[in-house]
Order: structure tokens, then C-alpha cells, then sequence
């Protein structure tokens, strides 16, 4: 009589999202999993991982956007990659609902899921800000912010000086944190740079505004530390509104609450982040900010219960921060924090797989730093503070370095080296966004 097979089904590990916390789950998964222990897929709407320190100098044209992006099927060879959305959880039930592009929704089921589902822009009912405004957390959006400054050169040289060149030249950021500073100061470094292949335009016909709420920028780095940025940026010509709040953008017409108004062709939005809507169709728990809750272990927590089965980190998670550096006591939504978290996460997850016991996620910050344009930078750590060239050449090694995997390293640092030798690419191909228009207008038809 044959012998019955009473092997064990290969547990399914689902991740949900793709960003740092994701791919470096997914990542470690591969890494510390032994042959058939367990199966993992990851889904995402996008192929990539976006770098999104990176996304100011690609804004810039000091990175190529797609080396600022980390392939996800290159680089995850041993995980089921699903370019999808995860539009459901049912974990009661252990089901995700996967909705791809193409094709109808369909129930996958799992035995631990990981939700590193990201953050998306969070935005205020401010009248014009949805239909005008762009964001900064995507590559697509960093690609189209440096596309509008080169098309808004190209189209006001053609112009003569009035207000419909003004508003062409007129560049405005809101959000005074760490993203808003740093592409605030690109996107000055960039224009400063195209002036000189314009001569119909001059340094006065440009002009930057950057709007904080509060009274004070980048809350990351001391108080001193942030009036040097300002001090800086304002001698380069860019404006930062302090204790000042963005009351319209209606039509591109700008309304401050300091009574200032002025119109302008380029909105970029930065002011924060919230975590994604999707998690509010899950079963998990999350907290008055929309976040999973979670433990230190990274494991899912229900008040004092642990969720079993489940696992959360990086943006769209509560994670509690050991260190006392966290605001409220959690872990602040940065890349520092994604990509340690994921790798511990990963870690934990087969610790439980095998009967062993989770570990407790802690990191001090390692301090902050900002690049401001080329040759400009800030570094902060404690009360020692490092600002100008130095501190510009510590960002560049630092992020450097961070993104993953080495062929994303070699690609970025050999752009910078090409950048230096050759000057920077001033080249806008605008045309991506209707790639047809030039076919169809000169396409012959049949004849009626």
C-alpha cells in the first residue's frame, strides 16, 4: 500500500506594496527562507520601487529617472512578482482581493500577510489645489515638474515681459518639511542653471515662493541650522513665506493668507503625507490616523492582542519608537525607518515560522540630511551641524549608497560623475505624454 503523503502545504506569505518597506521585506524573505519553506508574492501597481530621496535631483536633471527606481522582478528572484492592487483584505479569513489592469479581481489566499501599503499626499480642501497642483511622491510626478519648468522657459522666451510670462516663471512650493526644502531649492538651482541658454530672460524675470504654515522649516534639524536654509535660499532668490497658509490656487491664481496673491504655472505640493486610504478596507485595526497599529516586532496589534499572522512597517504603520526620538512616540514616515523596518520584519517573520520569538525594532536616527541644489547642503546630527559643500557631498554619498543594490549605486553615481564632466542635461521630452499626436496628425484614413 503506498505510503501517504502527510507533507505539510508550503505557507503562502503575501507583502502588499512594493515600496522600501516591501522590497526590502520581500528582499530578506529571499535571503533568510530555505528552499520550499515558504512561498512569497508581492503586489504592487508598479514594476518599481521608487527612491523617493532622489526625487528632487530628478527633478533637477542631476539623476535619470530610472535610475531612481529599483526593478522589482531584476532584483526579487525568488518572489512571485503581481503587478496589481491589493483592493481587500479579509484576514479573518486570510483573503486578499487582487484587482490587476487587466482581467477581473481575484481572491488570493494566505497564510501571513505584510502590509507595507506606503503613504500618498495628503491634501486639505483648499479651492484649486487638487485640479492645479502637483505632489512629489512619485517619479512620474518629479518627471512632469522638470518637464513644466523646461516647457515654462521654452514657452516665456517666446514672450515679451508681462503678466502671462510672469506666471510662466512664477514657481511655487507648499510644504516647508525636508521633501518641500529640498525640491524648493533644486527646482531654483535648475532655473538659475537654464538662464544662461536664454538670453530673452534674465534672474529677476524668475521668480520662487515657498509657503509654511508654520514658523519655522525642516522641524528635523535645529532652529539655527533651518535660518542658514532660509538665509541661503534667499540669497539665490528664492522666497519662503513663514506662519503663512495657502488659502486658494484656483486657475493658478495664488492666495496667501498674508494677503499676497500672485498667479503661477507650477504648484508642487509637499505638505505631508498620510497613510494609504486602501488599509480602510481591511479587517486590521488602525488608529485615528488611518495606520495600522502595530508592536515593536512589527506584528499587528488589535489594543494589547497580537493579531496573528499579520505584519505591518514603513509609512502606512503606527510603529512604536523605542529610541524616544519618534513624535507621539511612533516612528516618523521616512526612508530611514522603511527600509530597517522591513529587513526586521523579515527577520521576525521567520523567527515565528520556526517557534522562535520576534525581535523588538529600534533605531536611533543617524541625523538628517538635505541637499539645496548643486554645491548647497545641510547636515544635522544632535548639535553639531554641517552646512554648504561639505554637507552637499554627505548627501550625495549618503543617499548614494542607500539606494539598493549596486547596479542602481553604479548607475547613479556615474550620471553624477557624467553630469560634472558633461553639464547638466537640460533636455524636457514633454512629447511622453501624448506619444501619438505627431502619427495621427499626418495618419491618412480611408476616405468617406
Amino acid at each position: 500500500m503506498a505510503e501517504q503523503n502527510t507533507l505539510a502545504p508550503t505557507p503562502k506569505i503575501l507583502v502588499v506594496g512594493g515600496g522600501y518597506a516591501g522590497f526590502y521585506t520581500a528582499k530578506k524573505l529571499e535571503n533568510y527562507l530555505l528552499k520550499n519553506e515558504a512561498e512569497v508574492t508581492i503586489v504592487d501597481p508598479l514594476p518599481y520601487m521608487t527612491y523617493q530621496p532622489f526625487l528632487p535631483e530628478v527633478v533637477a536633471g542631476s539623476i535619470e529617472a530610472r535610475h531612481a527606481v529599483v526593478s522589482l522582478r531584476r532584483h526579487l528572484k525568488r518572489t512571485n512578482v503581481v503587478i496589481a492592487k491589493v483592493t481587500k483584505i479579509d484576514h479573518a479569513n486570510k483573503t486578499a482581493t487582487i484587482t490587476p489592469t487587466d482581467g477581473k479581481p481575484y481572491q488570493f489566499k494566505y497564510d501571513q500577510i505584510v502590509v507595507t501599503a506606503g503613504a500618498v499626499s495628503r491634501t486639505f480642501p483648499i479651492p484649486g489645489v487638487a485640479d492645479e497642483a502637483i505632489g512629489l511622491k512619485t517619479i512620474e510626478e518629479a518627471i512632469e515638474i522638470r518637464n513644466r519648468i523646461l516647457d515654462n522657459f521654452d514657452r516665456a522666451a517666446n514672450l515679451p515681459a508681462g503678466p502671462e510670462r510672469d506666471r510662466l516663471l512664477t514657481f511655487v512650493v507648499v510644504g516647508g518639511g525636508f521633501a518641500g526644502i529640498e525640491v524648493f531649492a533644486e527646482m531654483r538651482s535648475l532655473a538659475s542653471y537654464l538662464l544662461r541658454y536664454y538670453p530673452q530672460l534674465t534672474f529677476d524675470d524668475t521668480r520662487f515662493h515657498l509657503i509654511e504654515a508654520m514658523g519655522r522649516i525642516m522641524p528635523e534639524v535645529s532652529l539655527p541650522t533651518s535660518e542658514w536654509v532660509i538665509q541661503n535660499l534667499d540669497r539665490r532668490g528664492a522666497k519662503i513665506h513663514l506662519n503663512t497658509q495657502l488659502q486658494s490656487a484656483e486657475g493658478g491664481k495664488i492666495q496667501l493668507s498674508s494677503g499676497e496673491s500672485f498667479e503661477s504655472d507650477t504648484i508642487v505640493w509637499t505638505a505631508g503625507v498620510m497613510a494609504n486610504p486602501f488599509v480602510r478596507n481591511t479587517d486590521l485595526p488602525l488608529d485615528d490616523r488611518g495606520r495600522i497599529t502595530a508592536k515593536a516586532t512589527l506584528q499587528v496589534v488589535n489594543g494589547e492582542d497580537v493579531v496573528a499572522d499579520a505584519w505591518t512597517a514603513g509609512d502606512v504603520s503606527a510603529v512604536p519608537d523605542l529610541s524616544g526620538f519618534g513624535v507621539g512616540g511612533f516612528c516618523v514616515p521616512n526612508a530611514q525607518h522603511a527600509v530597517r523596518e522591513g529587513k526586521l520584519l523579515a527577520k521576525n517573520l521567520v523567527a515565528t515560522l520556526r517557534g522562535d520569538a520576534p525581535a523588538d525594532y529600534f533605531h536611533k536616527p543617524l541625523g538628517a540630511v538635505a541637499g539645496l541644489g548643486i554645491g548647497h547642503g545641510v547636515y544635522q546630527w544632535k548639535k553639531l551641524a554641517v552646512k554648504g559643500l561639505l554637507a552637499w557631498f554627505m548627501h550625495r554619498g549618503y543617499h548614494g549608497l542607500a539606494i539598493p543594490m549596486w547596479e542602481r549605486k553604479i548607475r547613479v553615481f556615474a550620471g553624477w560623475f557624467w553630469n560634472w564632466a558633461l553639464r547638466r542635461d537640460i533636455v524636457a521630452i514633454s512629447a511622453t505624454k501624448n506619444p501619438r499626436l505627431s502619427f495621427e496628425t499626418w495618419a491618412s484614413r480611408p476616405k468617406a
